[in-house]
């Protein structure tokens, strides 16, 4: 099939967005590309379809494990063969998964980049028919991107074992300097460089300076029809301004990262569906999520980055129509900033802290813990060691930038289990062991395939079915691992941490301290930005434009700096016709204000009083206390 009737078949879209149809042309000619595309661009298509077109399987590597599962659902309700290994996976589950992109039918396999430093995961890569290497949210990749992931660096290893396969990397937000960065790091041969312009025609941006935010903020929920999205920097806040939304008839609801999956799912799709109207959220909400008639995105917070903000601003109006991107910032917001810069910065020593705590919490020996994969609860280590989140955050950043560990971002894995003996093994046991049989023939009952790889299973529904607890029900599938009998990973939704390389002591850690500055300015420049976009009287467009190095976009006349000018100007005009119609009045008699004032056709009572006062006070018109005259 052509690119175009795949489009059609699986999609349903009779033609290609702007700069798709030439993307994926390149990627089918076998070429490396990079492509900006904005955020609501239709980027996954660009690396989907030509995958679909050639022979062979897709390589995704994609930074956020949400929009990775997010893809792969959506491929295949579609019918089409995909799968998603990261963080949290067993390696035996991993091994299957592989065998399966191998000698299966899978045309898409979704890698976290941490994956891609494991030497199984490169070994069996170069068994597999490779057609295309697509690096999503490629900025990543470079260190003066707005949100490094050093992992990422890893991603042209894969060119060693796929010489020949071309590489495809899209992102939504890059400046110039980046660009080049990500060219060089994915070590692009002769690479074709797509970029659609960041101008967004339909976007109206607006930056309000309020001490009073609650106040805008209902009045622009009340003035604006339509759903929204509302984004704040922290969990509590959330609920705290969704219900004072509820309070004022707005109905609204709220997200992070922190509620359960079934909770957050449920939240997602009634604001998809336009049963709730306004989503309150951290910005862990909205990646991937395809909704086109968003007619306000509002940040209550300042974002800490232009890339963050324009990328977010981005999901209002994917639809084409009149939307707005609303900042309400004020002098305590600029200063919170700077100082969360200052706090969210770890010095050396910190972070060798950090780093020996961490060996502490997972009771790891030195020289222990190569490829050990951890459950991490970041706020219960931070309680414990009295260390904040943000410096905790950051010191993993660092650590993974010199090789130590990987931090997946929080992800909800439900429970997996495998039968690792063969089926006779399995019987005899349960002959063997009565009280052990309702639950291994519930499960086989219920899950078909638990020979042949991990199943996904529900430990409140088997204790529900054999009449037992849930607790009771972890016992004993932890039995059966303990025996070889099954292979069982128990649900989490905790980040998980991996260790790179063994546990080093205090003497031989080595820590990057040139890195650490260059970061600390990246970042300053960054905060710097978002201070003058909020403060500058010059087309928002226009600033941003600039900013991704667009320098001669026409002004956008529709963003509040804009439409200031707009209306001065009229002011002025409205300024000039009045005065024109007292000096034409005069010039033919003198006439008294009662005479005067009822007879000028422009603007109000009080307009006209003060034009006449300004003319006295310049000198073009004189009175003598009872008439006026020239």
């Amino acid at each position: 099939m052509t690119a175009i009737e795949i489009l059609q078949k699986y999609w349903g879209y009779p033609a290609f967005r702007p700069l798709q149809q030439e993307i994926i042309a390149a990627a089918l000619d076998g070429k490396d590309s990079l492509a900006l595309l904005p955020t609501g661009g239709g980027k996954s298509i660009c690396f989907q379809v030509p995958a679909l077109v050639k022979e062979g399987i897709c390589i995704v590597v994609s930074p956020l494990i949400a929009l990775m599962k997010d893809q792969v659902e959506n491929l295949k309700a579609k019918g089409i063969e995909a799968i998603a290994i990261y963080a949290g996976m067993g390696k035996r589950e991993i091994d299957i998964l592989l065998d399966n992109c191998i000698y299966g039918k899978i045309k898409f396999l979704y890698l976290s980049p941490e994956r891609l430093l494991s030497d199984l995961v490169r070994t069996r890569i170069s068994y597999m028919n490779v057609n295309l290497i697509a690096v999503d949210e490629a900025h990543c990749i470079s260190q003066w991107g707005y949100d490094f992931r050093p992992p990422y660096q890893q991603i042209a290893k894969l060119r060693e074992i796929l010489p020949y396969v071309p590489v495809l990397a899209l992102t939504a937000t890059a400046t110039s300097f980046v660009r080049k960065d990500i060219v060089e790091k994915l070590e692009m041969k002769d690479p074709q460089v797509f970029i659609k312009s960041f101008a967004r025609d339909n976007l109206s941006y607006v930056v309000f300076n309020k001490e009073d935010k609650y106040k805008k903020l209902i009045e622009i929920c009340n003035n604006v029809k339509g759903t929204g999205l509302v984004y704040v920097r922290n969990r509590r806040e959330t609920a705290e301004v969704s219900n004072f939304l509820n309070r004022n008839q707005i109905k609204a609801d709220f997200y992070h990262a922190g509620l359960e999956r079934d909770s957050r799912f449920k939240k997602q799709e009634d604001w998809k569906l336009n049963k709730t109207r306004v989503m309150v959220a951290t910005n862990a909400f909205g990646m991937g999520i395809d909704k086109a008639d968003v007619r306000f995105v509002i940040h209550l917070d300042l974002p800490e980055s232009l890339e963050a903000y324009y990328q977010e601003a981005g999901r209002a109006g994917r639809d084409e129509k009149r939307s707005y991107a609303v900042l309400l910032a004020n002098q305590a917001d600029v200063a919170g900033l700077e100082s969360r810069y200052v706090e969210r910065f770890p010095s050396p020593d910190e972070i060798r802290k950090i780093y020996h705590y961490l060996g502490n919490y997972f009771q790891l020996a030195f020289g222990a813990g190569e490829g050990l994969t951890f459950t991490f609860d970041v706020a219960d280590f931070c309680k414990r060691f009295n260390i904040s989140v943000l410096k905790v955050l950051s010191g993993l950043k660092f650590l993974e930038h010199d090789g130590y560990l990987t931090l997946s971002e929080s992800v909800f894995l439900p429970s997996r289990l495998m039968f690792t003996a063969s089926h006779e093994d399995v019987y005899r046991f349960q002959i063997e062991n009565r009280a052990f049989d309702p639950i291994i023939k519930t499960i086989l009952r219920s899950h078909g395939g638990a020979f042949d790889g991990f199943v996904k299973i529900n430990e409140a529904d088997i204790a529900k079915k054999i009449g037992v607890s849930y607790k009771d029900v972890i016992v004993v599938l932890t039995q059966l691992q303990s025996i070889d009998l099954l292979n069982y990973i128990q649900q989490t939704d905790q980040p998980q941490l991996q260790y790179v390389r063994a546990r080093v002591d205090m003497d031989h850690f080595d820590l990057d301290v040139k890195y650490l500055l260059l970061r600390k300015e990246i970042l300053l420049k960054q905060i710097e930005a978002v201070v003058n976009y909020t403060s500058a009287h010059t087309c928002r467009s226009i600033q941003l434009l600039t900013y991704f190095d667009e320098p001669n976009g026409d002004k956008c006349g529709v963003c509040d700096v804009c439409l200031a000018e707009k209306k001065a100007g009229m002011e002025g005009q409205k300024q000039d016709e009045i005065d024109y119609e007292i000096v034409s009045m005069l010039q033919q008699n003198p006439l008294s204000l009662d005479e005067l004032v009822p007879n000028i056709k422009n603007g109000t009572e009080n307009e006209r009083l003060d034009a006449i006062r300004e003319l006295l006070d310049a000198g073009k018109i004189k009175t003598d206390g009872k008439k006026y005259y020239l």
